[in-house]
């Protein structure tokens, strides 16, 4: 974190380098995010840079008492609303086997030996992201945010500007309706 405070601090006086290790620190979570909200690999990678532009640009309006991280995903998070609004896009799946990507399939690890074994996880992870397709946008950010980016209930609800009840009711919801849909797919 202290380093973090001082690549801030160093890009607001204009040093490069810094700025480049927050991009580093941080563009393979955001592209996570965006990739699976705007599933095109191309037009997520245009829209990260976007983002970090918006970052580098905003970043003396950050407030050091809260923590980077939820400010950078929440400026994320209303670049791409921004983006569905300008464009209005679909959102999309993540069991698009061409989602240029962006594949849960890709991020959960298969680490079982067994070849029989590989392949039911394979199966369950395919399962998984088609039931990811049919929920809300709304409700797969917050599931993708809490179970692949790995962002804590409060970090969502901060970036969310959502109450803290609410930010676990709607993932309590996200997880009960791909429980459901998988439910009926057996």
């Amino acid at each position: 974190m202290n380093d973090e405070r001082e690549y801030i601090l160093k890009s607001l006086d204009g040093n490069q380098e810094a700025f480049a290790m927050i991009i580093q620190k941080y563009q393979t979570p955001l592209l996570n995010y965006v990739g699976r909200m705007v599933k095109d690999k191309e037009t997520a990678l245009d829209l990260l840079q976007e983002i970090f532009l918006k970052i580098f640009t905003s970043l003396r309006q950050y407030k050091p008492h809260y923590p980077f991280r939820t400010w950078i995903f929440k400026i994320a998070s209303n670049h791409v609303i921004d983006f569905w609004r300008k464009r209005r896009v679909e959102t999309y799946s993540l069991d698009d086997e061409e989602n240029h990507g962006f594949s849960l399939l890709q991020v959960l690890p298969l680490q079982e030996k067994s070849v029989a074994r590989k392949y039911e996880l394979h199966q369950l992870r395919k399962k998984i992201e088609q039931a990811l397709q049919k929920l809300p946008a709304s409700l797969r950010e917050l599931f993708i945010w809490r179970y692949i980016n790995e962002l804590s209930y409060e970090e969502i609800a901060e970036i969310k500007n959502l109450p803290l009840g609410t930010v676990k009711n709607r993932i309590f919801q996200a997880k009960e309706k791909l429980r459901l849909l998988l439910e009926k797919e057996e």
